[in-house]
């Protein structure tokens, strides 16, 4: 299990772990000079910046240019690892379409309204109930999701209008009873699901196995529950000040806001530069 906390190193972190959305970038969707500075002075130190993002590799993408396409990035809240310099997968850890559509059958007869959309590394595809917040790319596949998930998905998304979000995910952990991982970090009631034993902590632990970094010497932040394994996992963790509360109770320390550089902040005063 790599949901318990290793103990705190006494020496500076040697890899940086960061959300995205509601931590390193800023409200109008954008990543700061400053704190575009300070990433590149800790990776000038040998201190890897990992990127560990629920975003789907498509929204990703889009940050990518605000802080130098270079290193590895954990999107999908773990599904994927995307070497960002070579523009390839580095590591995929997708849901096969039977247990996907299993618990889809699970959750809609349990939680009647449910509506499923399906990512890929070849795009989304929704389902006509779904009614998505973002622009949909363009050939964005519809239909029922019996024929969405016709291949390994990198994240099931389940959506209802009605509940609000805790209700929902307390609802939907009951009926899927640990067939999938489930999260969210949205402020509408989206959940977000990814294949057995799939979180961003999980997968950032095999990463930093892969680098030879310890738990321990790893610095991480986070604002949303998808972030609490990463953070449980990590050495010393960090929430944003605009934190969900769950996030800022679990974490060892509490950083300035998103739109203040946070992230920045701390790594400054961390790293003395």
């Amino acid at each position: 299990m790599v949901e318990v906390r290793a103990r705190r190193a006494s020496t500076p972190p040697r890899l940086v772990a960061t959300d995205l959305d509601g931590t390193l970038v800023r409200s109008d969707g954008t990543v700061s000079g400053y704190t575009h500075d300070v990433l590149l002075a800790v990776e000038r130190l040998g201190v890897p910046v990992v990127f560990v993002t629920g975003r789907p590799l498509r929204w990703a993408e889009e940050v990518f240019e605000y802080v130098g396409e270079h290193g590895l990035a954990v999107v999908a809240n773990g599904a994927l690892v995307w070497d960002v310099a070579r523009h390839d997968v580095h590591l995929l850890r997708p849901i096969e379409p039977a247990l996907g559509l299993a618990v889809c059958a699970l959750l809609r007869e349990a939680i009647p309204g449910t509506a499923f959309a399906v990512e890929t590394l070849d795009g989304v595809g929704l389902e006509p109930a779904f009614l998505e917040r973002h622009a949909v790319p363009d050939g964005a596949r519809r239909g029922p999701v019996e024929e969405l998930f016709d291949r390994p998905a990198v994240k099931l998304l389940a959506r209802h209008e009605e509940l609000a979000p805790q209700e929902f995910w307390d609802l939907a952990e009951l009926a899927v009873d640990g067939r999938l991982v489930i999260t969210w970090s949205s402020a509408t009631s989206l959940l977000e699901i990814s294949a057995p034993g799939v979180t961003k902590a999980s997968t950032l632990a095999l990463l930093c196995a892969d680098l030879g970094v310890d738990a321990a010497d790893v610095i991480a932040f986070g604002d949303m529950p998808n972030d609490l394994p990463m953070l449980a996992w990590a050495g010393t963790s960090y929430a944003m000040a605009d934190a969900h509360p769950t996030v800022v109770e679990a974490a060892d320390r509490v950083a300035p806001g998103h739109d203040d550089d946070g992230v920045a902040q701390v790594l400054a005063g961390v790293f003395n530069l």
